[in-house]
């Protein structure tokens, strides 16, 4: 028969080997050594990022690719988000001002909510709700600038939503 002592000691040693182990069992895929899912939304040649709404898994990324020859950015809208990277406000070269290369901005959601986002080049609506682009312009009053077609419009406004979700190790 195993004196008390003995047994302490064995059962103290199971306990720390239990909970050393539990240490080291990852919460996540990308603890596991898995890199993370990337997400990805494009710009295209038009001014709009595809797909425009987005679910993702707390812990995944999203990859965001300017494929347009246009710059644009990835701003938070901080009075509507909700699931962190709040003050993000990235450039994301076009392939004109990035030796023929596509811009890529990536970011990595830990907290669950809703992340929204916009172009500040393609943000702002007249009054007749068409998109107007920023500009130096002239005089007391701004002139917007940018790139315009017959009718006056600069193109759609630029943005979209991510919503993090629970992933499957929550």
């Amino acid at each position: 028969m195993l004196s008390r002592r003995t047994l302490g000691l064995a059962l103290c040693s199971l306990l720390t080997g239990v909970l050393v182990v539990g240490l080291r069992t990852p919460a996540h895929a990308a603890d596991a050594g898995q890199a993370p899912r990337v997400h990805q939304v494009i710009v295209p040649q038009d001014d709009r990022f595809t797909p425009f709404t987005l679910t993702i898994q707390r812990g995944e990324i999203v990859e965001w690719i300017n494929q347009d020859t246009d710059d644009h950015t990835v701003v938070s809208d901080d009075a509507f988000t909700t699931a962190g990277n709040t003050g993000t406000n990235h450039l994301l070269p076009g392939t004109d001002s990035n030796r023929g290369k596509p811009g890529v901005f990536r970011l990595q959601f830990t907290r669950l909510g809703t992340f929204v986002y916009y172009c500040r080049f393609h943000a702002h609506l007249d009054l007749d709700q068409q998109p107007v682009a920023p500009g130096p312009g002239q005089g007391p009053q701004p002139v917007p600038s940018g790139i315009q077609d017959e009718n006056g419009n600069f193109g759609t406004p630029m943005m979209g939503t991510i919503t993090v979700v629970p992933g499957s190790a929550d």
